[in-house]
């Protein structure tokens, strides 16, 4: 592996979306992991993981700095540059690859040992659960699928306001897995504090799905 971005791009809505939104952000990464990541990856062995909306990568290289092999996929070749000069910043670039994927279009090959997809949201069009059912495709036997959703709107998101947000129950009945092939790890809608883009804070709702995929 390597911190260099491969290229599986194509000029998608959702590309240029998020090429435009990266290239306005001159917010710079702030180094601190996904507390959801932290609190169920945390106890496992390192292995491989594959991190889906990596952005500037401070999950890729948490992971890496565990010993875990990652592939890190975003849809912004933008910020997989930023997020590969964290990587080589940190140290940890031999054990990140950074992939380009329009994950509507493409999806990174293999099966991984952990597979992490959190806020998968776009405000342009986008088959999230289709998404996640191939997240869940891609959770080696024995490994840890982790989902985190938002669950309510914080003052600076772009969501509407009124926005109605499914239970973490009713995320996972829409995945459709085979409940004789995965284990309940945890399924809840914790609070956190946030904090926003100019360092505004608030108490959010995130939906949490951890799931062990059974060995048979």
């Amino acid at each position: 592996m390597n911190g260099e971005a491969h290229d599986e791009g194509g000029g998608s809505p959702a590309e240029r979306f998020w090429e435009e939104h990266y290239r306005a952000s001159t917010r710079p990464s702030n180094g601190r992991p996904s507390g959801a990541l932290v609190r169920f990856a945390g106890p496992l062995p390192e292995g491989t993981a594959l991190d889906l909306g990596c952005s500037q990568g401070d999950d890729a290289v948490w992971l890496a700095r565990r010993g875990w092999r990652v592939v890190a996929v975003d849809v912004s070749g933008t910020v997989l540059a930023r997020a590969a000069k964290n990587a080589q910043t940190a140290g940890v670039s031999d054990l990140i690859a950074f992939e380009r994927h329009d994950l509507a279009r493409t999806f990174p090959n293999g099966r991984f040992d952990l597979v992490s997809a959190l806020f998968l949201h776009s405000p342009v069009e986008f088959p999230r659960t289709r998404v996640l059912q191939a997240a869940a495709r891609a959770v080696a036997p024995g490994g840890l699928l982790l989902i985190v959703e938002h669950a309510s709107v914080a003052p600076w998101s772009w969501a509407d306001p009124d926005t109605a947000f499914p239970t973490p129950e009713q995320s996972l009945a829409a995945l459709d897995l085979d409940p004789s092939r995965w284990r309940s790890v945890f399924v809840g809608a914790p609070e956190r504090e946030a904090t926003g883009p100019n360092g505004q804070s608030a108490t959010v709702t995130d939906n949490v799905i951890a799931l062990r995929r059974l060995t048979r």
